[in-house]
């Protein structure tokens, strides 16, 4: 519920982009409208399009954003530490605004925030000894792997050792033991051991691609 204070604060273009950032964690951006995005500020839908031009502007706004919460990468310690801190850093914050993955590289008009972001990490490589074309194939092949991970993180069934083990118990119980031998290894001697985090697959892949591109530079 709006409080009074919301209601007498006067409207700016970071405070309807922050609700809409707020509204889009807790319901999705699919149910975003600008309609909704009013009644959760407790303002008429209208006045929102003095501070934002419609609901492409709006998702401009959020996504530049998002790319803030991520900071600027620095190769104080060298590009690699550089990238592996900065791919950790992305997905934690898409697991906070899940709802962004897929809009993250889709902007037209990108903002502030997400142009210094993108200068930072080629600045990163660049310095880095990686030439433009090697600069270019790093960046594809670090952030498809960032965003593919957390889209695929995003769709699963479980999250946390309980909720795995749910899953997996209720997946076994719908064949015989020894129908997919394989898969059965697998979730039982992997998967549903103590202290199993599905995130620590993010790191190991990731560590794998920077020796490819450390490979690479020394090649």
């Amino acid at each position: 519920m709006t409080s009074a204070r919301q209601r007498r604060d006067p409207l700016t273009r970071d405070r309807v982009v922050d609700a809409a950032i707020v509204l889009a964690d807790e319901t999705g951006i699919e149910a975003l409208s600008m309609r909704k995005l009013g009644v959760a500020m407790g303002v008429e839908a209208m006045s929102l399009y003095n501070h934002v031009a419609n609901k492409v502007d709006l998702l401009d706004g959020m996504i530049d954003a998002v790319f803030a919460e991520v900071g600027l990468p620095s190769d104080h310690a060298g590009w690699r530490r550089a990238m592996r801190e900065r791919a950790i850093s992305v997905r934690r914050v898409l697991r906070r605004h899940r709802w962004a993955i897929g809009l993250m590289e889709s902007r037209t008009t990108p903002g502030p925030a997400t142009l210094a972001h993108h200068d930072a990490v080629i600045g990163v490589l660049r310095r880095g000894g990686f030439t433009v074309e090697q600069t270019a194939h790093a960046f594809s092949l670090l952030d498809s792997y960032i965003y593919g991970f957390a889209l695929q993180e995003k769709g699963l069934p479980f999250e946390g050792p309980e909720q795995t083990a749910e899953v997996a118990a209720a997946i076994f119980a719908g064949f015989p033991a020894d129908a997919y031998p394989h898969f059965v290894e697998l979730t039982t001697q992997h998967v549903l051991q103590p202290g199993y985090d599905y995130g620590d697959e993010f790191v190991f892949g990731l560590d794998l691609i920077l020796d490819g591109l450390e490979r690479l530079l020394r090649r």
